[in-house]
């Protein structure tokens, strides 16, 4: 038996991560002195009740919100539709896509958002009308942050000035109108008097003050930045108002209160379970049937678990029992990928050839059935996610990432580790595959 230490090494070495992330995914991690300007760091669980996964209103409850249209004012079905369209867009963009928003009547909107139970937050969260506006010192509006004028926000955080000075701010993207109106302001505003602090642009979300930066040239830029001592939350939610549009018509906040979940913790909890029974047979089904190239599959499915427990933690994407369904079925469709490659390689040590090159082949014969199913999978979760609303569209984000990531683990990890532990412990015993070579194979 011929050992490759290289090969071996890289096989620790990569089980060693995927254990420290399955480890940082189910219990919290705090890393002290980070060398890095924000000093601590903590890894939050993914099961943390303020700083894991986000779960949706039939698990932990949350609000329920009425908006109406302002006093005196007689909306059209047009600027309804409008309304409803921003609204949901706005809870998207902050991964509420569990949350509900339908048209109430002649003038009103009925919207359910979860894990916010207290409605005055909630409130805030929609209420505004997010009216971004650029003015002089005298205050005369000089551009609206309209989608005429502004393509698109974000969240930034760096060192925007280059002086050191690491922060969250807002950069706002400008359509070709924008930039024009904006250079011509800048280079106005930049002669002013500077000692009388003439040369400002305040900026203004409604009638709030949120930055007054100096100006001493020209600003000729497809983009520029807000500052506004943000934090990150405060940055990404002025972003999203700002992106999602602005309301057509003042509305008013005529019913609020928070709601409990229809399902519960006691749901989630036995969901949890069952899909760890349901893990366990998997992974003693694999061993059964595949011994080694079993369990180089547990191996990745733990490492699909982490990285997806991750993607859900740092994107925020509300998870509901749909959702948890969807999961469920891109580890099936994992697992049913690596079956399809496994067998192949059987067959291919059944006929004699040797390890390494049955192992090539299996990879190179099933990977066109395993990107065929999974590639299909994908398009349906597109299309539930663009059609769909709500819990469907919950079911649908998962299943997307689900399904993504278990044909990186399943495709490209599997290979990996399985040919460093051939390779590396030169293996040439069919045997460890579960397979018994015919003696008449060539």
């Amino acid at each position: 038996m011929k050992i490759n230490i290289g090969r071996i090494i890289s096989f620790v070495l990569v089980v060693v991560i995927i254990a420290c992330a399955a480890y940082v995914s189910a219990f919290e991690v705090t890393i002290k002195d980070w060398p890095l300007p924000s000093g601590d760091y903590r890894f939050p669980s993914a099961l943390d009740e303020e700083h894991g996964i986000t779960k949706g209103l039939d698990l932990v409850g949350g609000s329920t919100l009425v908006f109406a249209a302002a006093e005196g004012y007689t909306p059209s079905d047009s600027e309804m539709d409008t309304v409803v369209d921003i609204m949901r867009r706005r809870l998207d963009s902050m991964a509420y896509y569990d949350a509900t928003v339908i048209k109430q009547g002649l003038d009103s909107v009925y919207i359910e958002i979860p894990n916010i139970s207290n409605p005055d937050e909630a409130v805030s969260l929609l209420g505004s009308t997010a009216q971004l506006t650029f003015r002089d010192y005298e205050n005369n509006i000089i551009m609206e942050g309209t989608s005429e004028y502004v393509k698109s926000a974000s969240a930034t955080y760096g060192d925007m000035q280059g002086n050191g000075s690491v922060q969250w701010v807002v950069t706002l993207e400008f359509t070709s109108a924008g930039r024009n109106i904006f250079a011509e302001e800048t280079a106005r505003i930049s002669k002013l008097d500077a000692s009388q602090q003439q040369n400002i642009i305040g900026i203004y979300l409604d009638e709030d003050k949120i930055s007054a930066p100096a100006v001493s040239t020209t600003i000729d830029n497809d983009s520029c930045f807000i500052e506004g001592n943000f934090d990150e939350a405060s940055a990404k939610e002025l972003a999203s108002l700002i992106s999602s549009g602005q309301l057509p018509f003042a509305l008013e906040n005529t019913s609020k209160q928070s709601v409990g979940p229809t399902l519960g913790d006691e749901a989630f909890t036995r969901s949890l379970v069952a899909g760890g029974i349901g893990l366990a047979l998997v992974a003693v089904f694999m061993l059964i049937m595949y011994l080694l190239p079993g369990l180089v599959a547990i191996i990745s499915l733990v490492a699909y678990i982490a990285i997806f427990a991750a993607i859900m933690v740092k994107t925020g994407i509300t998870l509901t029992l749909p959702g948890i369904a969807g999961i469920i079925l891109s580890i099936g469709m994992a697992v049913d990928a690596d079956c399809v490659i496994f067998e192949r390689l059987k067959e291919e040590l059944r006929t004699g050839k040797t390890i390494g090159t049955a192992l090539d082949l299996a990879f190179k014969k099933a990977l066109v059935a395993v990107l065929d199913s999974n590639i299909t999978t994908v398009i349906s979760a597109a299309v539930l996610y663009y059609l769909g609303t709500g819990s469907i569209k919950g079911f649908a984000v998962t299943l997307f990432f689900g399904v993504v990531i278990s044909m990186v683990t399943a495709i490209f990890l599997t290979r990996f580790l399985l040919t460093c532990l051939v390779k590396g412990f030169g293996i040439k015993n069919p045997a460890v595959f579960g397979v018994r070579v015919r003696r008449d194979a060539q």
